[in-house]
């Protein structure tokens, strides 16, 4: 009987494992940016059952929970990438985030980094509040 390999254990382009770097590369990537534009990164990955914030960026006073989407060139997606199940998870780990203490911010939203992941160049697009939350 010959071995069997998991899907998520296999290296190509397509594969779960390939997805979850290329995700990882697009968070790292708008961190930099962010940073970059004067954000101060309060938190990266951080997760709870049922949810996950990209990061947690702050700058001014201004506290934003970043969703990080990974797309190819040409794909046109933005803040409808986010689906109403998405939102409601989204907002549950800002609230669970929030609860463990009083960040000191006047204003809190969410935020969405698009990253076009093109081989002569990735990109950077921001959109802030990009949904109603």
């Amino acid at each position: 009987m010959s071995p069997r390999r998991c899907a998520a254990s296999a290296q190509g382009p397509g594969t779960p494992r390939a997805a979850w770097r290329r995700g990882r590369a697009a968070e790292a990537f708008a961190s930099e940016g962010l940073v970059a534009a004067g954000w101060r990164v309060l938190d990266r990955n951080w997760t709870l059952p049922g949810g996950e914030l990209d990061l947690v960026i702050e700058r001014a006073g201004r506290l934003r929970f970043v969703e990080v989407k990974a797309r190819r060139p040409g794909d046109p997606s933005g803040p409808e990438s986010i689906t109403a199940h998405k939102r409601r998870r989204l907002i549950r780990a800002a609230r669970a985030w929030l609860a463990q203490g009083d960040p000191q911010v006047e204003e809190i939203a969410f935020m969405l980094a698009l990253v076009t992941l093109d081989p002569a160049g990735w990109t950077l697009e921001l959109l802030d509040d990009p949904f109603d939350a």
